[in-house]
């Protein structure tokens, strides 16, 4: 029987070689790592990087520290503007009279029950759409006196 291929038989493809991967730099700071190569006679080199693991920052990449006098001199308010006692008791008032929780006034205002608690509590900063919503519902004038 002839045979299918005439002449010699050749191989198509190029032969593979495999190498071993290289070490990655975590595996080489490893302490039995550096050991097995001190042992061996390599030459090892060890860098103690500057306040590494901690979070205290270098003074070259602090921020500038502002002059005391400066600071003081700046037309920024200091404190945010708080709800007056004045408005905090007419909303208590008028929530009661009505005879509301909290619950239920957050509920009608569509808001949640924390910045009713925070407006009667005084440490709620005033939002203008907020008291308008407040005033709608309870029917007493919030706005325009002493919110600041």
């Amino acid at each position: 029987m002839p045979s299918r291929y005439p002449g010699a038989v050749t191989q198509d493809w190029e032969p593979v070689v495999l190498h071993k991967s290289k070490q990655k730099s975590q595996d080489l700071r490893d302490p039995k790592a550096v050991n097995a190569a001190l042992r061996t006679g390599v030459s090892v080199q060890t860098v103690k990087k500057f306040d590494a693991g901690s979070n205290k920052k270098g003074k070259s990449t602090a921020a500038p520290v502002k002059n005391p006098k400066k600071l003081e001199e700046e037309t920024e308010p200091s404190a945010i503007d708080r709800v007056k006692a004045e408005v905090r008791l007419t909303i208590q008032k008028a929530r009661l009279e009505k005879k509301m929780s909290q619950a239920d006034l957050a509920k009608q205002i569509n808001e949640r029950t924390q910045v009713v608690q925070e407006y009667e509590n005084g440490k709620a900063v005033p939002n203008q759409a907020v008291l308008a919503k407040m005033e709608k519902v309870l029917g007493v004038k919030l706005r325009g006196k002493n919110v600041k």
